[in-house]
């Protein structure tokens, strides 16, 4: 097919994906309301660890709101996976693999779909958050923040689609949200790094999804620094490389 006909497919199934919402709005209220609620009652419950000797700022929810973006689009992007493994049941995604499309186009259709529903946790949350009090992280922060949780939502969904494709079942839908829960909470979440003890120091350590939020979290608590940005986007960069060709490799061998 030609790169047109590529792009076709692509949209195509991003505005599949977008239709869900305008049909069934119900469906994206709880990946909307969760980190929310998340955000609010932590800080409601944790705020006063800002008092501990060696915290970054005086302000948790801050501190956490980067922590709820990536919630918010990490949950969004496994959602694919889960809507994937509806349509493997349902027979609809056969049709898919036996078109003519590369399986990269439909890998890109899904994870883009993703990315944009992403926008919506991403802005509901930005928006209780500043009213709020939250710190405005500025214009380079804020758009920051928002490039790495719209990126995160894409390894979300990688991972989604590659669990979808390996169990082809609806039935795997908690393994998908587990997993990407675990990724955002064995980090630096609720302290700094040097504050953690254990084993959860270790893990955090070499999490690359702690990379990812400290680069997001920087306006909110501080300035923006090169170095912390770039370690950002070379860890995110990682892992878009490695759960991509996971999904790929399993949307090749679909039809085994």
């Amino acid at each position: 097919m030609t790169a047109a006909a590529e792009l076709r497919t692509v949209w195509a199934l991003m505005r599949r994906a977008l239709n869900e919402i305008v049909r069934v709005p119900g469906a994206a209220i709880p990946g909307v309301l969760a980190p929310a609620i998340f955000m609010l009652g932590l800080t409601s419950v944790f705020g006063k660890l800002t008092l501990l000797p060696g915290f970054s700022t005086n302000d948790f929810m801050s501190f956490l709101i980067p922590v709820s973006l990536m919630q918010g689009a990490g949950f969004t992007g496994a959602a694919t996976g889960v809507n994937l493994a509806r349509d493997i049941e349902l027979g609809w995604f056969d049709r898919l693999v036996v078109a003519p499309p590369a399986r990269s186009a439909l890998l890109a259709g899904l994870v883009l779909s993703a990315t944009l529903r992403a926008f919506i946790p991403m802005t509901f949350l930005l928006i209780v958050g500043f009213a709020f009090g939250v710190h405005f992280p500025g214009l380079g922060g804020l758009l920051l923040a928002v490039f790495l949780a719209a990126g995160f939502a894409a390894v979300a969904a990688s991972w989604g689609v590659t669990l979808a494709l390996r169990f082809k079942t609806q039935s795997a839908a908690p393994l998908m949200q587990a997993g990407i829960f675990m990724a955002v909470l064995f980090t630096a979440s609720y302290a700094p790094l040097a504050l953690l003890t254990g084993w959860l120091h270790t893990v955090a350590t070499y999490n690359p999804v702690r990379f990812i939020i400290d680069a997001a979290r920087q306006g909110f608590i501080g300035h923006v620094a090169l170095d912390t940005t770039l370690q950002g986007l070379a860890a995110l960069a990682g892992l878009s490389v490695v759960i991509t060709t996971f999904a790929l490799r399993g949307l090749r061998h679909a039809n085994d």
